[in-house]
């Protein structure tokens, strides 16, 4: 069996380059060219015939790109790479756009979500790859063709358990009971890696017209460390409300953990705050949106390793389930 193609898209070549390095592969050369009316176009430069491809491309918005131009940039350079008889081609996107918004809120809203899978499909994709989505259901059930979600709970599980090795007293709280499952994974492996009962705690939340409510803390978080997990940092709001009710239930130091960092809004004065000791995430998403103060307080994980191993075994036959179990 020949080797996979790599391609990774400029917006996120460096990302892209950390995998492939792992993965002991080139990237596959190819042209992105900008037009003066603002259109563009994408093209391998190298035979990708009867080829596995696969083509990383986070889709977060940037100073130079908005999300929509990095969509756009992934499907068109799908179609091109399945014009050029590429055997399969596997979108690789640690971090997937529009999928928080997975159900109808208010009278004809869209299912974004759901869009957006079907766009992907009709570029011509065999498979897609994410990282820890909003609503794994709502993801699972918008594609039609294979997906598969990585999770972030093994890495951080293994971060906690290094990191808070001596700390006696540590509790894994949702900041809302839709990501009850997510806390549970992360709450399940530190068990496993600490050796200690590890309780769980969450929020009640409600979300109405873009207003947030915040109600209790339901569970106990001890004296101890509070970890606060969630899918995405966005504001930070969530989160500092979460660490209020933690540390006015005992908590003496409380953290969060969030697969993507967007970090946008009133983020930065969130950090700088005093209701989160520290934000763990990984580098779905560049952290360029915070200042050096800010940055003090969070930790970013590489994904690389993760997202290489998931590309061998994808190519290779291996398991996916092993590979997220251990």
């Amino acid at each position: 069996m020949s080797d996979p193609v790599i391609f990774a898209l400029q917006a996120s070549h460096d990302f892209g380059a950390r995998v492939a390095q792992r993965l002991g592969l080139p990237l596959g050369a190819h042209e992105e060219r900008e037009f003066e009316d603002g259109e563009h176009k994408s093209r391998p430069l190298i035979n990708v015939r009867n080829r596995d491809v696969y083509v990383i491309q986070s889709l977060y918005g940037d100073r130079s790109q908005t999300v929509n131009d990095k969509l756009c940039r992934l499907l068109f350079f799908i179609g091109a790479l399945r014009d050029a008889s590429a055997a399969s081609v596997t979108a690789v996107v640690p971090y997937l756009c529009y999928a928080r918004k997975d159900i109808r809120t208010q009278p004809r809203d869209p299912i974004t979500t759901r869009y957006v899978a079907t766009l992907f499909e009709a570029a011509g994709i065999n498979r897609l790859v994410a990282l820890d989505v909003h609503n794994l259901g709502a993801f699972q059930n918008a594609f039609r063709c294979p997906v598969e979600h990585l999770d972030t709970s093994v890495l951080f599980a293994r971060h906690f358990a290094s990191a808070l090795a001596d700390v006696r007293q540590i509790a894994v709280v949702s900041p809302d009971a839709g990501g009850m499952k997510r806390a549970e994974r992360l709450r399940r492996r530190l068990i496993r890696a600490l050796q200690c009962d590890v309780p769980i705690a969450v929020m009640e939340k409600t979300r109405g017209k873009g207003v947030m409510t915040t109600g209790r803390l339901v569970g106990d978080v001890g004296n101890g460390c509070a970890i606060i997990v969630d899918d995405i940092v966005s504001t930070g709001g969530t989160l500092a409300h979460a660490a209020r009710a933690c540390r006015s239930q005992g908590a003496a130091r409380v953290i969060a953990a969030a697969a993507h960092g967007l970090f946008v809004g009133k983020a930065a004065e969130i950090l700088r705050g005093g209701d989160l000791d520290q934000v763990i995430v990984t580098d779905s998403v560049p952290s360029f949106r915070l200042s050096a103060e800010a940055a003090v307080r969070v930790t970013v994980l590489s994904l690389a390793e993760l997202f290489a191993e998931a590309i061998r075994r994808l190519h290779d036959g291996g398991s996916l389930v092993e590979l997220l179990e251990n």
